[in-house]
């Protein structure tokens, strides 16, 4: 017989978003399918803009990590126009990339994904939410508010707002760092290193009293990492080149450039989803499944380049035995990251050229195709634009950094499914560990399939015989 459990509140990802579980005969979870039931349109309502509108149209694809899209659009245009763009312009951009990512990796640990952290998997759902935090943490809650605001206000320094700036363009960025703002930054600093050092060391004492069963079964298994790198090995989130490790930290591919990402990545398609599965088209699919973001981040590059952040990757490496596997250590890789981020600022506050210069290259048209490539805080994000000699957009592709983690993820929620369901015995706290499952990942489904709406999650368990066993959902 099905039964239906409904859950409140609505859960904490990005998006619509499905999952069917199949149990064998003996009850026992033997496949999942993580699905995402929307249309992905935004490639096809872009064909007839020109292409100097897109950075600003792509940035509207999502509210949380518009600055990627921003980026990848300017980048991409830079290419049509062929032209190198003004080292000052780089750095403005690299300074809001960090900014992005300092506030988006704060919004998924703290908001998303901390209530499970403190106030425990089984909880009452009514109060595993922020608002529960705030009640029973409220000092961790504004600590992460405050590095937020960090981020977000720094881009409204740079870009004029905090959500949607149309501020970096192709040749360039539209404006300098003021000295208000700089001045802004250097004394925020030193508390938000504060909070977001404080916070590793909790949640490394949380991963050794705690954590131990969840590391292990929340998505640990061998895959491929890709992300950017810099030319020296350093961690990247704006230039460099692409580098494929694999489980063991052996380098697959390196110095990979973007133009040529039809050779190594292949995007797969299935019935019961509209996000599509890229893979590594030399080893095959699903076989080429990676993983990208901030674990791969870590994982492929040779060091971080600041002295704080690169002493935190090595203990992350140092407790997972090297290569880091599992998906549960992605909050970890957040935390460095958002360190590594603030440290990079610090240095780069002190730079007399983010406050004068040349920013912006001028030309027109040189180039009909062209490929931009950036690190958004969930992953490598790809721009791919085809224009007419008029600079109008002729086809657009965009692969999504939650699309390029949708294998692992799949993988991830039946490892999930399998250790938790047994002898068909469903219940509520499991529903929580999926979602906190998929919630390793960060995805953001608005990138990924380009919808708006409400973002409720659909487990349905089918049987030996693939009758519906039971559904699990958390409704509006």
């Amino acid at each position: 017989m099905t039964r239906t459990i409904v859950i409140d509140p609505v859960t904490r990802i990005e998006g619509h978003a499905k999952i069917s579980v199949f149990l064998d005969d003996q009850g026992n979870a033997e496949a999942a399918r993580f699905h995402v039931v929307e249309y992905r349109g935004f490639e096809k309502f872009c064909e007839g803009r020109p292409f100097t509108e897109m950075a600003g149209i792509t940035a509207r694809i999502c509210g949380i990590c518009p600055v990627s899209h921003l980026l990848a659009a300017a980048k991409t245009g830079d290419k049509i126009l062929a032209v190198q763009i003004p080292p000052a312009a780089e750095n403005l951009r690299r300074l809001i990339n960090l900014a992005q990512i300092i506030q988006s990796h704060a919004l998924s640990f703290f908001h998303l994904s901390s209530p499970d952290f403190l106030l425990g998997w089984d909880s009452d759902p009514a109060r595993r939410n922020l608002f529960g935090l705030i009640a029973a943490d409220p000092e961790t809650a504004r600590a992460g508010i405050r590095l937020r605001q960090f981020g977000q206000q720094l881009i409204e320094w740079l870009g004029g707002r905090k959500i949607h700036a149309a501020w970096a363009v192709p040749g360039g960025v539209r404006s300098l760092l003021s000295q208000e703002g700089m001045v802004w930054i250097r004394d925020r600093l030193p508390a938000e290193l504060a909070t977001v050092r404080a916070t590793l060391d909790r949640f490394k004492r949380l991963l050794d009293r705690e954590f131990r069963e969840e590391t292990a079964v929340f998505g640990d298994f061998p895959s491929l990492f890709m992300g950017l790198v810099a030319d020296n090995g350093d961690w990247e989130h704006y230039g460099g080149h692409l580098r494929f490790v694999d489980s063991q930290g052996r380098i697959i591919a390196d110095r990979l450039r973007e133009d040529d990402y039809a050779s190594f990545l292949g995007e797969a398609v299935e019935p019961w989803s509209y996000l599509k599965f890229p893979y590594y088209k030399p080893w095959g699919y699903p076989e080429g499944m990676y993983r990208v973001g901030p674990l791969a981040r870590l994982n492929v590059c040779d060091r971080i380049g600041t002295a704080g952040a690169e002493a935190e990757r090595q203990e992350l490496r140092d407790r997972a035995g090297g290569t880091v596997t599992s998906s549960f250590l992605y909050h970890y890789a957040r935390l460095v990251e958002i360190l590594a981020s603030l440290e990079k600022i610090a240095e780069m506050v002190e730079d007399p050229n983010l406050q004068t210069g040349f920013l912006r290259s001028q030309a027109g048209v040189n180039c009909l195709e062209a490929i931009g490539v950036s690190e958004a805080p969930r992953g490598t994000l790809f721009h791919h634009y085809r224009v007419d000699s008029h600079g109008k957009i002729e086809r657009v592709n965009l692969i999504i950094a939650t699309g390029q983690n949708n294998l692992a993820m799949n993988r991830t929620v039946t490892q999930i499914a399998q250790h938790y369901i047994r002898h068909g015995e469903v219940q509520e706290s499991f529903l929580n560990r999926v979602e906190a499952g998929i919630r390793c990942f960060d995805p953001c489904l608005s990138c990924s399939t380009h919808t708006a709406g409400q973002m409720p999650l659909k487990i349905e368990i089918f049987d030996s015989r693939g009758e519906l066993y039971q559904c699990l959902c958390r409704d509006l």
